[in-house]
């Protein structure tokens, strides 16, 4: 199962003009809804940071893919159906090709032509 979780939350943009939201996908594999405590008070797993994301900012919980593997990403970084790219059996290793080519317009591009930034930090 391939979960993604999108909070938007305010704030200002890194030149303080307009305000931009923070846009973060946190994606996890093998993550039920009932799993997060802010979607299940009986939770076994303590999510206090999600769950205060949750409630500051705006929740999408309902999703759904047409590939259960590496595709997934692809539809959430371009906004097109997975079948559109050149992966059409198996995963993606290390060592295959980029999967998105150089030319493909991303939710980063998007929200850089608007003055945002992003950083993808571990």
């Amino acid at each position: 199962m391939f979960n993604c979780f999108f909070l938007v939350g305010g704030c200002s943009s890194h030149k303080g003009k307009d305000k931009n939201p923070n846009i973060i996908y946190i994606l996890t594999d093998d993550l039920g809804y009932g799993d997060v405590s802010v979607f299940n008070e009986q939770s076994k797993i303590n999510t206090p940071n999600i769950d205060r994301l949750a409630a500051e900012g705006i929740q999408f919980t309902d999703a759904h893919t047409s590939s259960v593997v590496c595709t997934p990403r692809y539809g959430i970084l371009t906004g097109r159906y997975n079948w559109r790219s050149t992966l059409k059996s198996g995963v993606l290793t290390g060592t295959s090709k980029a999967l998105i080519t150089r030319n493909r317009t991303t939710v980063a591009h998007l929200l850089q032509k608007n003055n945002s930034r992003c950083s993808t930090k571990k």
